[in-house]
């Protein structure tokens, strides 16, 4: 039976929630219309979110146009151009409702739609979380980092790690080359722009040998950025790499 001081502070915050709620009504973080529960999305954003389900490419998350049948399917662009990386997974396609819920996150300073992302992802990601012994998020230079206030993808494993119980270190990776935007940029001058952006410091690698690395971004567009990543962390003595997201763009129609 629960102690009598905690069923009054049980109830007070339930009163508490119960007042706000009637100044703040919920609202929903994709378009900001009412619902009923403030951390999830209106029936009509959440129709407009492209989730990702089965089939898709084992490497790269990407969904298939059509059903191959069962066993593992490697998409083509897969096969031509193998990621660095072992396996990505990501929430839906970076479209619409979700283009909108990584904006606002990213440039708009809504870091309270973290907690609706990260929940996503978790389930998401639920697999590579299996087989994960750490979370690092995709560093941003410290330039960028000043300009921005925080790292989206910092604030996105710190809460997928809390709800998976998978610590986070996100002293691991450095960005160490204030490289240009890579929007607009084609595949190839992406991954020339991320030639040696990244760094594992010494100070950290007693902390990676061994270990199963999952990187986490906000979205994965070419897979420039987590290749450059995986590989300067593979090299420096991780165990194996793989990429949770919460977009990925699907660029071909496997």
């Amino acid at each position: 039976m629960a102690p009598p001081t905690r069923i009054i502070v049980k109830g007070v915050r339930s009163i508490w929630s119960g007042a706000l709620a009637l100044v703040y009504p919920p609202t929903c973080p994709g378009c900001g219309g009412a619902t009923a529960d403030a951390h999830a999305l209106c029936p009509a954003c959440w129709s407009q979110l492209k989730l990702i389900e089965r089939p898709y490419c084992q490497r790269l998350g990407t969904p298939f146009g059509v059903d191959h049948g069962t066993g593992p399917l490697i998409s083509p662009r897969a096969i031509a151009e193998p990621p660095v990386f072992g396996r990505a997974r990501a929430v839906a396609l970076y479209d619409g409702t979700a283009r909108d819920l990584v904006h606002r996150l990213k440039y708009d300073d809504r870091l309270d739609l973290s907690g609706v992302l990260t929940r996503m992802m978790a389930s998401a990601g639920a697999e590579l979380l299996s087989d994960t012994d750490c979370l690092v998020p995709i560093p941003l230079h410290y330039f960028r980092l000043w300009r921005r206030r925080f790292n989206q993808a910092a604030l996105l494993a710190n809460g997928v790690g809390a709800i998976a119980k998978v610590p986070c270190d996100p002293g691991l990776l450095a960005r160490v080359k204030a490289t240009r935007s890579q929007v607009g940029l084609s595949r190839p001058a992406r991954a020339a722009n991320l030639q040696g952006a990244f760094r594992v410091r010494d100070a950290a690698r007693p902390r990676l040998q061994g270990r199963r690395i999952l990187l986490v971004d906000d979205v994965m567009t070419t897979g420039a950025t987590a290749n450059a990543a995986a590989r300067v962390l593979l090299r420096a003595g991780a165990r194996s790499v793989d990429v949770l997201t919460f977009a990925v763009v699907a660029n071909e129609g496997a």
